[in-house]
């Protein structure tokens, strides 16, 4: 069975720019990555309707209730084989103060010493052309659809 995954691109325009909502997951493995390890909110369902669980993760990642009309965007498949349903959404949030859910590993491998660690450990607004430097290489095509949107 295909992994599912649902999330939110919040956008906003600041000084006529439009900016995006993206997050860094947490953990060690993507401690020391930056260019192309961002992602919009998001995380896998099973049972769920999508847009339910992209609102679910949103909050679940940044600690926000994200409200207002969610626009859906084409459903993407990432490098890795993963569906991406994604919503946009206009939005705002204070990047600084997000609170994420937490999971845990053995860390280090094979030390038998399990460690906590924040999914998201981070999250900043970026004006789209940064973001397309920052974001998954697999996401990108969420932020060509919005601005496509947005142009209309």
């Amino acid at each position: 069975m295909t992994r599912r995954s649902a999330g939110l691109l919040m956008y906003r325009t600041r000084a006529g720019q439009v900016e995006v909502f993206l997050v860094h997951p947490g953990g060690p493995f993507w401690a020391r990555k930056d260019a192309g390890a961002w992602s919009i909110p998001k995380g896998e369902f099973t049972d769920e309707d999508p847009l339910e669980a992209a609102k679910r993760e949103f909050h679940e990642e940044t600690g926000f209730t994200a409200t207002g009309r969610f626009v859906p965007l084409e459903t993407i498949k990432q490098a890795g084989g993963k569906t991406v349903h994604a919503w946009a959404i206009e939005g705002d949030c204070d990047a600084d103060a997000i609170e994420s859910n937490t999971f845990e590993i053995e860390w280090p491998p094979r030390s038998g010493r399990r460690r906590t660690f924040p999914e998201v450990d981070r999250a900043t607004w970026l004006p789209l052309p940064q973001a397309r430097e920052k974001i998954l290489k697999s996401q990108e095509p969420l932020l060509d659809q919005l601005d496509q949107m947005l142009s209309r």
